[in-house]
């Protein structure tokens, strides 16, 4: 894994949280976009190498949905870049972690994506993300 590539943050109401965040980091959304297969609307702010990705639930049934009911708005991921995706799904494979798709899925702003289970990685929901070409 080469990096933190983003911090995912689950939000009630997108354009809310938008006027918050761009506030809050002195800097506007740079890309919006939904991604349909997920059910969620999403919104990208950058301040210097940090990437914050808002995501608004699309669907009662989405998985945005079903935190934000379970947990309330805040922290829904920790995105690590890396530069095998397949490569690197086998090797936490190996080492027992439980993923949550056996392949690799476009994701947003341009990535192919993978989560690992919260309950095998402490907790926390990661994502990894490889830029598509």
């Amino acid at each position: 894994m080469n990096k933190i590539e983003h911090i995912g943050i689950a939000v009630n109401d997108m354009a809310a949280s938008v006027a918050l965040y761009e506030k809050l980091l002195n800097t506007a959304v740079y890309k919006t976009e939904t991604v349909e297969s997920e059910q969620v609307q999403t919104a990208f702010l950058q301040s210097g190498p940090n990437k914050i990705e808002l995501l608004e639930a699309l669907s009662p049934d989405s998985a945005i949905a079903k935190f934000l009911e379970k947990k309330g708005e805040g922290i829904h991921h920790v995105a690590f870049e890396v530069d095998d995706i397949i490569a690197e799904m086998a090797r936490l494979k190996s080492e027992g972690f439980i993923l949550l798709s056996d392949e690799p899925k476009p994701g947003a702003d341009n990535k192919m994506v993978c989560f690992v289970h919260p309950k095998t990685a402490g907790g926390v929901l990661v994502e990894l993300v490889q830029g598509r070409s």
